[in-house]
């Protein structure tokens, strides 16, 4: 089983990509498992059809400790498995706690078990944090393959070399690795040169440049995956190319996170910034 995490900056794309990924994977016959780590609890929106699941932490605020793995798990689209870790009441307690609880109950519930024949766990893991409760799949090694979500985009960037020394840190301790960055792309001039680019000086590689298509925000009005909405569409196969990539890949590297001067440097390369 491959227990993978996805990260970027906040609004990047991160939970689209993954559940768009995940439904490329379902396609190839793999079988999936997501857990969303964000408090807004939407990383399996579109693969169960816009459902609002309870959360781990709401189910064991209800129910207390007697929980069973139906009751945080629900079957999505392609016979994937959808978890939402869940957050603390408003302005009450730290989100990230969601994460390490809903993590904690379901090795307890058996959930990553040998029986549930899981080809995949993928976490969906907010933003760019890359502390406290939104580091531990890297740093107790609950995953073992990161993949950064990123754009052209001067922030999107910082926020991914960011995560990257995050990963570094975690390396020794978790054996976790950097499988490569997605371009999701934002129309940026010469993006996908760019992040190309990038991600080499990260001793990485960029795994896939995700073009921008309208039909992405269609599919997520209708509560749906690119993938199940416009199967024929030209950006469903760019999907079905990623989670093809993914499940290929071999590259998986300790990255080398760069100084300030050196990212800026890619993006006056590239046009972003602009000499005084």
């Amino acid at each position: 089983m491959r227990k993978v995490a996805i990260y970027g900056k906040g609004g990047i794309g991160k939970s689209t990509t993954t559940q768009n990924t995940v439904a490329g994977l379902v396609e190839l016959g793999k079988r999936v498992m997501v857990v969303g780590c964000d408090p807004k609890a939407d990383s399996t929106r579109l693969l169960l059809g816009g459902l609002s699941q309870q959360t781990v932490l709401d189910t064991l605020r209800e129910e207390g400790e007697d929980v069973e793995l139906d009751d945080v798990r629900l079957g999505g689209y392609g016979n994937s498995l959808c978890v939402e870790s869940g957050g603390p009441e408003p302005g009450v307690g730290c989100a990230g706690r969601g994460i390490i609880t809903s993590i904690n109950l379901l090795e307890q519930l058996g959930a990553y078990e040998e029986d549930e024949s899981l080809d995949y766990v993928f976490y969906d893991v907010l933003g760019d944090v890359v502390c406290g409760g939104f580091a531990m799949p890297i740093r107790e090694g609950k995953a073992q393959e990161i993949y950064i979500v990123v754009s052209g985009e001067m922030m999107a960037m910082y926020a991914a070399n960011n995560i990257c020394k995050g990963i570094r840190k975690f390396s020794e301790a978790g054996g976790v690795r950097l499988g490569g960055l997605i371009c999701n792309s934002r129309a940026v001039d010469n993006e996908e040169e760019m992040i190309k680019a990038f991600a080499e000086k990260l001793g990485s590689q960029m795994i896939y440049f995700v073009p921008r298509d309208n039909d992405v925000q269609r599919a997520e009005i209708n509560r749906k995956t690119v993938i199940e909405h416009f199967p024929e569409s030209t950006q469903a196969d760019h999907y079905r190319n990623l989670a093809r990539a993914i499940d290929t890949n071999e590259m998986f590297v300790v990255p080398k996170p760069m100084e300030t001067d050196e990212l800026e440097q890619i993006l006056l390369d590239y046009g972003i910034l602009e000499t005084a």
